[in-house]
């Protein structure tokens, strides 16, 4: 395994490094309760593009710099900025340059998966406070360097699982705790992904004008320029992505977890898929049934359905949650229903069923907010490590074809060698993670 040093990273900003790292062991914010938080977004294309509407939407925002290793979304992205706020921001090909920018309080990261964690890990050694879109780890190992970095640079993390800061989760949570639906004992997940793409191979080809595809690849294995494994289409592919449970599924994982209760690892997991659309180019499946058991007993399901135009319960993803006495049907989309009884009797609802939008502004709002207070975000990096956690477990045990057993505790696969090396992965040198975190 490769790794960054330290040295490497801050070798042509000693004086900003110097000053940055002195500002983290502090643990306070530069910020005052008036002013706006200088926030910097690496990784410009569709979902970071949606970041700065976002971001440009609330006052207290300033955004401060753009940060992609393709020209054309850069420039892409200035003048979406300039447009809605009339500010140009700074632009830099290289995160490092933007981690050495003092003024920058705080970054978004919206890269690619396997670009994750090692921005978000050097962003805290930097001493800026990070907003990391899901998955915050390509593999298990980095999200709990997530969780150790945060807490040694007291730096604020939020992870990008927007549904936690929703108005309508406090009152689901309010009916779980109420006891109305009985002792928890199961939670479900499923996600539907609607109409399948079928991707076809196609042959390589020359890196686009523009393009720094050696840092675009960073850690991953070097690979030919391919056009299927580039912008957007990459969530299929293992080097750079973790399928469709990893980025979509996510935010259904997460909320199952938080339903249930679950505050540790499961113990077992076993994982069943298959690709029954598309057939061609991924490396992933498109449908999928993962199960974990926790120490307790209790279990928490995952479905994943790719290729089918219709949903179920109304929308086309969401989570159950069932006690004793009735279960709650919820979604991220924003609206939850409860039945209660042998006869399932309607209980307390709110929203409306459909494809609504997800609640990004606030949660961008907290992170905000949590930047200037320094209180724990909403989705923190402990929340973070154990949702994505279930993403990673599931797919070993998809891969090696067994029933995993996990000891939460040394956070080990017991049952399997092979499984448990699959926690981490080997880094293409000279990007990896940095030393010392």
């Amino acid at each position: 395994m490769t790794t960054v040093t330290r040295r490497s990273l801050l070798i042509n900003s000693a004086n900003a490094a110097i000053a940055s790292a002195m500002f983290s062991l502090s643990g306070h914010s530069r910020v005052s309760a008036n002013d706006r938080v200088s926030v910097a977004v690496i990784g410009v294309g569709g979902m970071g593009t949606a970041h700065l509407r976002f971001l440009s939407d609330l006052k207290d925002a300033h955004i401060a710099a753009v940060c992609d290793v393709d020209e054309q979304h850069l420039r892409k992205a200035v003048e979406f900025v300039k447009t809605r706020t009339g500010q140009s921001p700074a632009t830099a090909g290289d995160f490092r340059r933007t981690l050495d920018d003092a003024s920058i309080d705080a970054v978004v990261i919206a890269t690619p998966h396997h670009w994750h964690c090692p921005i978000a890990l050097q962003a805290l050694q930097a001493g800026k406070d990070v907003y990391v879109e899901k998955p915050a780890g390509h593999r298990f190992r980095e999200t709990r360097l997530l969780v150790e970095a945060a807490k040694k640079y007291k730096r604020i993390v939020q992870h990008g699982t927007q549904m936690r800061s929703s108005n309508v989760l406090t009152e689901i949570r309010s009916v779980l705790d109420s006891g109305i639906l009985g002792k928890i004992v199961m939670a479900r997940a499923w996600n539907i992904q609607g109409k399948s793409r079928n991707l076809k191979a196609v042959p390589d080809s020359p890196v686009p004008p523009g393009v720094d595809y050696d840092r675009w690849l960073g850690p991953a294995p070097k690979h030919p320029f391919n056009q299927q494994r580039f912008h957007r289409l990459w969530r299929s592919f293992r080097d750079y992505g973790n399928g469709d449970m990893g980025d979509d599924g996510a935010h259904d994982l997460d909320l199952a977890r938080w339903g249930l209760g679950a505050t540790t690892h499961p113990v077992r997991i076993t994982a069943h898929g298959n690709n029954l659309f598309e057939q061609g180019y991924r490396e992933y499946p498109d449908n999928m049934m993962v199960s974990f058991q926790y120490a307790d007993g209790r279990v928490l399901t995952y479905e994943e359905r790719a290729g089918f135009e219709y949903g179920q319960n109304g929308t086309d993803s969401s989570n159950a949650v069932y006690g004793t006495d009735g279960y709650i049907i919820f979604s991220r989309r924003g609206f939850y229903r409860t039945y209660l009884g042998k006869k399932e009797e309607p209980g307390p609802a709110a929203g409306k069923a459909g494809r609504v939008g997800d609640a990004v502004h606030p949660h961008h709002q907290d992170f905000l907010n949590c930047v200037r207070t320094r209180k724990p975000t909403q989705a923190g990096a402990e929340v973070a490590h154990l949702s994505c956690a279930l993403i990673h477990l599931g797919e070993i045990a998809f891969r090696t074809r067994t029933v995993i057993e996990f000891d939460p505790q040394t956070e080990q696969i017991t049952n399997s060698k092979q499984a448990n090396r699959m926690l981490t992965k080997n880094y293409r040198k000279p990007y990896g993670l940095p030393e010392a975190v």
